[in-house]
């Protein structure tokens, strides 16, 4: 959406990458050199590869769910995206199965030329009836004394033995990244699927959904595909292996196979069960992340409007709230997972302790070979049915759950729009659609016709629930040339009428025929973060003069003068850095460049001052499209008789005719139209120059086009302080002491497992020769002390897998629980400083930037980062108690072992470089997808208006498509890592197996099988922990960028300190006095408020009076102490500078000129902080005309609002912001434009209300309309940044040449006698007093 140019990018190395370089990954060589050099940047990213693309996996997933549709309508049943999915990418899937089913035989066939091999050692006779059909034991046979195989044949087991590894490592890492692949489509292919989706969500379906949900769909949901293809194959092959390895196992030691089997397989009901579990939590989880995202999203959107009431207290309790419900069900998995990830470090011991126990107890002698050789196939059971098994149940659960959530977000109903199926012709130069009454309303029928708007007998309400039509019986006929004018008071149906026409409210009776092509300026402005450009272009081709004429027309030609980058200025989210009336005309300007037949303006004129809206209605509106249909809903009733016919509508019932017939009908509303047109200036008044962003370098004449704020991102290593940071968020130092500790003590009882079943076996082997060479005397044999009976030593050996049992499990709940006491506090912490940030920081950081943190990364800290973690941890230590194991039983095998932890460690320094640059920019690339998403959604209106639905689409795919690229560079180079890490550990177990042959020097099988089985299994983890160290690291990227959250610039602090703390019933009065008063936004901008001093006394009602960029809302940014300030303001004679900004802002109300409302109850919107009664609630609301409309909601004051308040209208939402300033009963009261998008009869009830309740109060009113501020005690003039003028307006006016009276003038001459009447009685009513 930000329409810039897209950038040339290099070609993805992968794309023409020999076969042989594909296979070996060697095309990454030279990210990982470029990495190694320096700091990787976006423009380093590549092309992403086509398949990859996002529009390529879009059109073929929403191809099979197209398909899906139809098949689910002919069987009356829903379509399932599940089965999409499957039909989409099975066949790619299932290959890949094939290749890991080739890995997984090899594997299988080396516990059998090992078992031959340790044979060699075994100084014993054996039965050679068994057969040994594979290498393992081949290779163990060799040692035996009485061997019958030669030495020659020994060489073949072993290179048997290292053959088979380098196979699984031939064909293992391809497969992942096929896999990974796989994930990566699924999950891009979803995200353009749902964002297709959003673009077509009807608006009921949009109460059912909120922006912060679509994102956590895209954020959390669609990465659970990356995970569950990984596992998803050993679902079948986990069991498949299960059978062959129990019939190997049982070939060895008979029956005790069987049963040892049956206590490993009866490990995975519970491991089903769990996973079953973790599914449902997952689903639950999902939920309460929506609604905390969403949560995030409203404050995010209203941060301002919260500072000025000083509710952060309340929304972060909010916040609190959502976050406990999240965790407590994401503590709840965790020790689901903690339980799973314990199996892994008992279940195939205890499996192995059962075998043997059985094995002995029947009598039979255990020997290395056969111990050696399950213990391998336990090995490759342990991988499988302990790590990949489970981990597929639990992954695969939880991806069938986002698929469910996902499949509803599909279901949501559609608007029912005839061009997105059918481009509409030109018919004799002229665009045809006639919608006549269908199912829904409106049906396609194109038809030659002259171009208008025809309107019969419609109805229409939004809600099927609603018992109140929003429009009943409307008629309108409106042909080119022809203005129409649509007014009515506050929630009378004006916009609902607009949106029957832009199809987006379906008719419930009645008929519309739209003749011709639509554009659109939405009520309240719609901006996405890019130039200004590009904002009035939005797709459009640039037609120079065209664009220069509607910039003229627009009166946005001063505005692009005063902009330090005319038109290319970056307009910032939401168009933040913009003034109110800037936001209105470049929304109006949109729409006037786009060549249509109808132009539906809704409500432009209410943002802009008085010459400037008789510019736009002379110039632009009856002028530039004086040939075109336009529509015009207004609340400036002094233009109404230059309108050819007008709409009258109230309670959704209109009323059509002249303003002649209008006014002669005897309505009430009429009366006042008739009245008022001669006294009323109705125009309302520009708000502050670009403030924040905008005003960059002034003086700056050349237009090049600025850069956009970068996101925040950190470089090099991840610091020591980060990891501290996340331990110390998690408890105190006993704490992390205890926590250690049980990690050691449980890795003590696994190595000693380990290496008490090696000894016990030497003692058998030994016991076995000296029983043998005895005579009858048993005087000669010896026993050590450390001699332990057959019985003692299961009894020692039940014992060590009892503790390992129970100290692992405790050890896995501490660890959850610090890492979720650690993931609360850091969220707590982010928020916390995200709300004592400066209004600034919102400015330059997008909404979407900002929750991208809130959502993916707080969602990595909870749940990928403590599996990274305590996957690390398990495997940091299980390799410590390795090598100490090795080095008691074997010590010269430490010479190869440390050498190839050294030649590790420095290829995991060479990878990490590159690896964190990658995960960092993969972070980065995401942000601009939420965002994307975010400003979509809050636009979606204008967007289907100006049918940009395929621009946005590819704006989309252009984003997804950069986070692609990213996203394989990390996985590419991640896979590589591990591929060249086994290929060291080929080296290592070749080292290791064979030495045993070149140097034969060992006595006991059992220190063989030992060896070489931990040579095997120690390689494979070493590599496993070398990426999950990597994991980890790229993991805690996230922690890093919510701790950079922690350190942004913040506010003064909320609270006075005891000594300056002003009393409870401050301010008393209400006098206001700025003295030399500077304001800037930026250090490096010129200053916005110059020198401005002034006195207000108590009770005084002032207006603010100015031209665009004149500094009027910069002075209530001052007043707020929303921006840094030189200078005093003193408020009852007290310095605010010195006060607490809780203290300050909650002294001050403030009706703000965007009405915002929070999702939540309409009490919670009133009263957050619950001090007052529901008699008092309902009592103001029924003084701002709000009771009825309050009462006819479900719940009264405990309706649930929706997001941003939208099932209330503008207007409405105004009175709300009323009632809450008149329960707050400050001494002050600032008006920003309260009453820009209000009728006149609703801003003479604000306006009334003022008067009787604030007659006591200072009140600042910025203005909005001349003639309510013409009766107020003084006015003050404004002009760059200076206070020029500040008398009673009457007095103001006898000075013809100040500014004050030009304005009045400006109106006209009718309108300017009226004005100075009023003034002139206003001066004579207060002298008189």
């Amino acid at each position: 959406m930000d329409g810039a140019v897209k950038k040339t990018r290099k070609p993805n190395p992968r794309e023409n990458a020999f076969p042989l370089s594909a296979a070996t990954f060697c095309y990454t060589i030279p990210t990982f050199i470029e990495g190694f050099k320096r700091d990787l940047e976006e423009a380093d990213l590549t092309e992403t590869l086509k398949e990859h693309k996002s529009n390529y996996l879009g059109n073929k997933l929403e191809k099979c769910w197209r398909a899906e549709e139809e098949r689910a309508a002919k069987k009356n049943a829903k379509p399932s995206l599940e089965r999409v999915l499957v039909k989409t990418f099975v066949w790619e899937y299932l290959a890949l199965g094939i290749v890991l089913i080739m890995s997984e035989a090899v594997r299988l066939t080396q516990p059998m030329f090992l078992g031959r091999l340790v044979r060699f050692f075994d100084q014993r006779q054996r039965n050679q009836t068994v057969v040994q059909p594979l290498i393992l034991g081949q290779y163990l046979s060799y040692y035996n004394e009485n061997s019958i195989i030669s030495q020659e044949e020994a060489y073949y087991y072993a290179a048997g033995v290292v053959l088979c590894s380098l196979i699984s490592v031939l064909c293992i890492h391809p497969y992942m990244l096929g896999v990974c692949h796989i994930g990566m489509k699924m999950r891009v292919a979803c995200c353009s699927l749902i964002y297709r989706k959003a673009l077509r969500l009807s608006k009921a379906s949009l109460g059912e959904t909120t922006a912060g949900q679509v994102v956590n769909l895209l954020s959390n949901d669609v990465n659970r595909f990356d995970l569950a293809v990984l596992f998803a194959h050993h679902l079948w092959i986990g069991v498949l292996e299960t059978v062959i390895c129990t019939y190997f196992m049982y070939l060895e030691v008979g029956i005790a196979a069987v049963v040892g089997v049956c206590v490993l397989v009866s490990f995975v009901p519970l491991q089903m069960y769990i996973g079953k579990r973790i599914s449902v939590l997952r689903l639950r989880t999902a939920l309460r992340t929506d609604e905390r995202v969403r949560l995030m999203n409203e404050i995010l959107s209203g941060i301002q409007v919260i500072k000025m009431y000083a509710w952060e207290k309340p929304f972060a309790h909010l916040v609190a709230q959502a976050r406990k419900r999240e965790i407590q069900f994401i503590r709840n998995t965790s020790f689901l997972r903690g339980i799973f990830l314990s199996f892994i470090m008992y279940s195939t011991r205890m499996a192995l302790f059962v075998s043997i126990l059985v094995y002995v107890l029947s009598g039979y002698n255990i020997t290395a070979e056969k111990v050696f050789v399950i213990t391998s196939f336990y090995n490759v059971l342990r991988q499988t049915m302990t790590i990949f098994f489970p981990q597929g149940i639990a992954q695969v659960a939880e991806a069938r759950i986002s698929i469910k959530r996902l499949n509803t977000f599909m279901l949501f109903g559609e608007i029912q729009l005839s061009k997105n199926n059918e481009k509409i012709q030109k018919i004799d130069g002229e665009k045809s659609l006639d919608l006549s009454k269908s199912s829904n309303g409106v049906e396609k029928a194109p038809k030659k016709a002259e171009s208008g708007v025809f309107i019969t007998n419609a109805t229409a309400k939004w809600s099927e629930m609603s018992i109140h039509n929003t429009l009943t019986d409307i008629n309108i006929k409106a042909y080119p040339g022809q203005l129409l004018g649509v007014i009515g008071p506050v929630g009378s149906g004006k916009s609902s009428l607009f949106h029957v026409i832009l199809q987006e409210l379906p008719l419930k009776e009645g008929q519309l025929t739209v003749n011709g092509s639509i554009s659109y300026a939405s009520q309240e402005p719609w901006l996405f973060a890019g130039s200004v450009r590009q904002n009035i272009l939005f797709g459009q081709p640039m037609d120079k003069v065209r664009y220069e004429t509607v910039v003229r027309k627009c009166a946005l030609e001063r505005d692009f003068r005063l902009l330090p980058y005319g038109d290319k200025t970056i307009v910032g989210d939401r168009g933040v850095s913009l003034s109110g009336g800037q936001r209105a005309r470049i929304n109006l300007a949109r729409a006037v460049y786009k060549q249509a037949d109808i132009y539906l303006l809704d409500d432009p004129l209410s943002a802009v001052d008085t010459h400037v809206g008789k510019e736009l209605f002379e110039q632009c509106i009856t002028g530039y499209l004086k040939n075109k249909i336009v529509i015009l809903v207004t609340h400036q009733i002094q233009y109404l008789q230059e309108v050819d016919h007008i709409l009258y509508l109230e309670d959704g019932i209109g009323r059509t005719g002249t303003f002649r017939d209008l006014q002669a009908s005897g309505l009430d509303f009429t009366r006042t139209l008739g009245e008022s047109t001669e006294v009323e200036d109705v125009t309302n008044k520009e708000t502050e120059m670009t403030r924040q962003l905008s005003i960059r370098s002034v003086a700056s004449v050349e237009v090049e086009a600025p850069q956009a704020v970068e996101e925040q991102k950190s470089s090099g290593n991840i610091g020591g302080y980060v990891y501290r940071s996340y331990f110390a968020a998690g408890g105190n130092c006993c704490v992390i002491f205890i926590f250690f500790f049980l990690f050691f003590a449980a890795q003590l009882f696994s190595s000693a497992s380990d290496y008490y079943l090696t000894f016990w076996l030497n003692r058998e082997q030994k016991d076995h020769v000296l029983n043998k060479t005895t005579t009858n005397t048993n005087s000669t044999v010896i026993y050590e002390w450390w001699h332990f009976s057959r019985e003692t030593s299961i009894y020692i050996y039940s014992f060590i897998i009892a503790s390992l049992v129970i100290v692992t499990n405790v050890r896995s709940f501490t660890f959850f629980i610090v890492c979720m006491r650690s993931s609360t506090r850091l969220h707590n912490n982010m928020f916390t400083s995200i709300t004592r940030a400066t209004m600034r920081f919102f400015n330059t950081n997008s909404s979407g930037r900002i929750l991208n943190r809130f959502s993916k990364d707080i969602g990595a800290v909870d749940e990928l980062l403590p599996l990274a973690m305590i996957d690390c941890m398990q495997i940091g230590l299980a390799l410590l108690g390795i090598i100490v194991v090795v080095a008691a039983v074997t010590p010269w095998l430490m010479v190869p072992t440390c050498c190839i932890g050294l030649v590790f460690y420095f290829i995991r320094i060479f990878y990490l470089r590159t690896s964190r640059n990658v995960k960092r920019l993969e972070g980065i690339t995401r942000s601009p997808v939420f965002s994307h998403l975010n400003a979509s959604i809050l636009g979606l209106t204008t967007i289907r208006a100006f049918e940009a639905e395929e621009i946005l689409k590819q704006e989309f795919d252009n984003h997804q498509d950069l986070h692609s690229s990213a996203w394989y560079s990390f996985i590419s180079t991640s896979r590589a890592f591990g591929y060249c890490l086994d290929l060291f550990c080929m080296v290592y177990i070749t080292l290791v197996t064979f030495s045993f042959l070149l140097i034969g020097n060992e006595n006991f099988g059992g220190n063989v099988g030992l060896a070489v089985t931990q040579a095997i299994g120690l390689t494979g983890m070493f590599q496993w922990g070398m990426r999950q160290s990597t994991e980890l690291e790229n993991q805690m990227t996230s922690v890093e960028r919510i701790l950079e959250y922690n350190n942004i610039e913040k506010e003064g602090q909320l609270e006075s300190d005891p000594d300056k703390k002003p009393p409870a019933s401050w301010p008393e009065k209400g006098k206001l006095e700025f003295r030399q008063l500077f304001l800037k936004y930026f250090p490096q901008d010129p200053f916005v408020l110059k020198d401005l001093t002034f006195l207000i006394q108590p009770k005084e009602k002032i207006g603010i009076v100015g031209r665009t960029g004149a500094g009027k809302s910069s002075l209530i940014n001052a007043l707020f102490q929303l921006t840094d300030t030189v200078g005093d303001i003193l408020i009852d004679d007290v310095n605010i500078s010195g006060l607490g900004l809780h203290d300050l802002r909650s002294k001050i109300s403030i009706i703000p000129q965007e009405p915002v409302l929070f999702s939540g109850t309409m009490r919670k919107n009133l009263d957050p902080f619950d001090e007052f009664s529901d008699s008092e609630l309902w009592k103001v609301l029924e003084e701002v005309e709000l009771k009825e409309a309050v009462e006819n909601l479900a719940a009264g004051l405990n309706s649930k609002m929706s997001e941003g308040g939208s099932n209330f209208s503008v207007g409405q939402r105004q009175l709300v912001c009323l009632a809450r300033a008149i329960l707050r009963n400050n001494k002050l009261l600032v008006l920003d434009e309260a009453t820009a998008n209000v009728d006149p009869q609703t801003d003479g009830l604000i306006q009334h209300t003022i008067r009787s309740k604030f007659a006591d109060c200072t009140v600042l009113t910025i203005a909005h309309r001349l003639n309510t501020v013409m009766d107020s005690d003084k006015v003050m003039v404004m002009d760059a940044g200076t206070m020029k003028e500040f008398d009673h307006p009457y007095k103001l006016l006898q000075n013809h040449d100040g500014i004050f009276y030009g304005m009045v003038q400006k109106t006209g001459k009718t309108m300017a006698e009226s004005l100075h009447q009023i003034a002139r009685r206003s001066y004579e009513s207060t002298s008189t007093l």
